[in-house]
């Protein structure tokens, strides 16, 4: 088993076609197939059922996929890691975030963490929290901010608080009347703007899945692709939007009610690599752990905190 295999079997996983995974690989289909056989043969199992169209992954073949992209990506580290220290450049350290993590604590914990390890070369990626996982997987990150949880044997969740949920509404608006919590029962038959589009599962499957446990059914639902359309669609009076804590702090077009529930929330996790022993992670997780000390605005209403 080399790394080419490695590669070539990514390639047909990801096509789910051996005639476009050679093409993109710039091959021939026949070498392209005897390596994927050969590597079977090598393991002793099937990888990959050739009997449907597109092609499936066996089990086995969904497990050796997920240790391939992370053989992959750590050999992509390395090779980086070794180039920058011959070069005498500083290592990068790419840090993979959901958009709402920025009106809280990440952008705080980052000039932190400048200051500390002033050696890193800080890049911040924006992904969806399930893309986060892929990239932590595939080495392109190596911590993500996300929201949504996800078990993945290779990859280690905390969740270092739960955000509360706001109800954000037009200034005039019949859910506008006050500032007290507001009762999910009174969200009913309203029409509700979510986010993101055609991402699952997401933070608008949360919102949903909320006003489900409570029996509560919206009017129309409009999906959009990220949170800042959806407030100003609130603003513009075409709906409601159930958005973080976080987020309320960050536009005044809007009248904002904590949502009268406990159970109310959006978790903020930080993910890594399970066998990642980098000290980076260890001096991030204690920087958030003196921000909250701290007590910043951000934090708003309890809802959990680590």
């Amino acid at each position: 088993m080399d790394l080419r295999q490695l590669r070539y079997f990514i390639a047909v996983a990801r096509e789910r076609n051996f005639t476009r995974a050679a093409e993109k690989l710039h091959i021939a289909q026949p070498p392209l197939s005897r390596q994927i056989q050969l590597l079977e043969e090598e393991l002793g199992v099937t990888l990959i059922s050739r009997a449907s169209r597109p092609l499936r992954l066996t089990d086995a073949g969904k497990l050796f996929l997920e240790q391939a992209l992370q053989i992959l990506g750590r050999v992509e580290q390395m090779k980086a890691a070794t180039q920058r220290v011959g070069h005498q450049q500083r290592r990068v350290f790419s840090i993979g975030f959901v958009a709402s993590t920025l009106y809280g604590g990440v952008p705080a914990l980052v000039r932190e963490l400048r200051k500390h390890a002033p050696e890193l070369d800080i890049q911040l990626v924006e992904l969806m929290s399930v893309q986060q996982i892929e990239a932590l997987k595939a080495g392109r990150i190596d911590i993500g901010f996300g929201r949504i949880r996800r078990n993945d044997a290779v990859v280690e969740r905390t969740v270092l608080r739960e955000e509360r949920l706001v109800l954000a509404v037009a200034p005039g608006s019949r859910l506008a009347d006050n500032d007290a919590p507001v009762a999910i029962a009174e969200l009913a038959g309203e029409d509700l703007i979510v986010y993101p589009k055609g991402q699952h599962p997401s933070f608008a499957d949360q919102v949903l899945a909320l006003l489900e446990d409570h029996g509560v059914r919206p009017g129309n639902v409009h999906e959009v692709s990220e949170m800042q359309i959806a407030l100003g669609l609130a603003a513009a009076a075409t709906g409601i939007c159930v958005v973080p804590y976080t987020a309320s702090l960050h536009r005044t077009d809007l009248h904002y009610r904590v949502i009268d529930d406990e159970h109310a929330t959006s978790p903020i996790i930080l993910s890594h690599r399970r066998d990642d022993d980098s000290p980076y992670i260890v001096l991030i997780k204690q920087l958030v752990q003196e921000l909250y000390a701290a007590s910043p605005p951000w934090l708003g209403p309890a809802g959990g905190n680590l």
